[in-house]
């Protein structure tokens, strides 16, 4: 399936620099999903009655969707390309979509919009370990 994450990797004119163009879609495709959920879980935290006991998930959920969109940010860029950079900023992507699906998990049994959120940062977790692992 072709998506403009994919398109736009495609029609960069220079070498990726052994980046798997692949991995690599696929990880800006999950950071900008994840990114999009934890707002939305955010906000819908902030719409439930009991929303004192839920400040924590809302203070991961807009860590979350900073982190994810910086990375797919900078994920998106290649020119002067830094692996070391790359391995930080994912790391840090993978760390708090790590915490911010715990903190979803434990409230998925009472809010829907936890669980869907809880899912979409074990995924986004998963892509940038991926990424990671095949940067070498």
């Amino acid at each position: 399936m072709t998506t403009a994450v994919k398109d736009m990797l495609d029609t960069y004119p220079a070498d990726l620099g052994g980046v798997d163009r692949d991995k690599l879609a696929h990880c800006i495709e999950e950071c900008i999903a994840c990114a999009q959920a934890c707002t939305a879980c955010a906000d819908a935290c902030m719409s439930e009655d009991m929303v004192s006991e839920l400040t924590k998930c809302i203070r991961t959920n807009a860590d979350c969707a900073d982190i994810c969109n910086a990375t797919a940010s900078v994920l998106s860029r290649h020119t002067g390309y830094d692996a070391n950079v790359t391995r930080a900023i994912l790391q840090a992507c993978a760390t708090v979509c790590k915490a911010c699906g715990d903190e979803c998990e434990r409230h998925a049994d009472q809010h829907e919009h936890c669980r869907v959120c809880a899912e979409a940062c074990r995924r986004c977790e998963q892509a940038c370990n991926d990424l990671i692992t095949s940067l070498g």
